[in-house]
């Protein structure tokens, strides 16, 4: 593996997510190449036919850009995400609205922590969040994550249960006349002591 997380597979470079210097196999199969290490396939990417091509997956490098927020517009993995169609328009939409809302620096660090979301709770479920977000007229960071997390938070309702046996708890109410006859005749006496 390189310095850039990439592996060389014939004379194509594919991304990983793993630190450079990682000792890992590749499986070459007619449609994608996946990157094992340690019995597990940590990335799997369509193959390339051409020569000399690094493809590139943004996902890989998102702790990367955690740490360096300024990269991301620049790079080459969010080119290839817009040139392969994963990268929609609304999530440009919404890092524009951030960026405004929140200065350059800050308004990116906001659209890598929701990059971050797709990584965890899938793709499909962010861009639907966004566009969602986008036609209630919302931008903000929280909104989006809200509605990414939302079928998390439904809880389901408890089954009603059979109350019964509490009679016996019942008790009558207290008679209250004759602390009423306490407090006139207490106010009466405060009455004399004031003269």
């Amino acid at each position: 593996m390189d310095g850039k997380g990439c592996v060389k597979v014939r004379t194509n470079c594919y991304s990983t997510p793993l630190k450079p210097g990682t000792r890992t196999q590749a499986r070459l199969l007619p449609a994608y190449v996946e990157i094992w290490q340690e019995r597990e396939c940590v990335a799997r990417h369509e193959r390339s036919f051409s020569r000399y091509e690094q493809v590139l997956d943004l996902e890989h490098y998102l702790d990367v850009l955690e740490r360096k927020p300024g990269a991301l517009a620049g790079s080459s993995p969010l080119q290839q995400w817009r040139e392969r169609g994963r990268w929609p328009e609304s999530f440009d939409r919404l890092w524009q609205s951030l960026q405004e809302r929140h200065g350059r620096y800050e308004g990116t660090r906001e659209m890598i922590d929701l990059l971050t979301l797709g990584k965890r709770h899938g793709w499909d479920r962010l861009t639907k969040a966004v566009q969602e977000s986008l036609a209630l007229g919302c931008t903000d960071a929280a909104a989006v994550r809200h509605l990414v997390t939302t079928n998390e938070l439904v809880r389901s309702r408890p089954e009603p249960f059979e109350v019964s046996g509490l009679e016996r708890y019942d008790r009558p109410l207290p008679e209250m006349h004759e602390y009423d006859l306490l407090l006139n005749s207490g106010a009466v006496a405060g009455a004399e002591v004031a003269r």
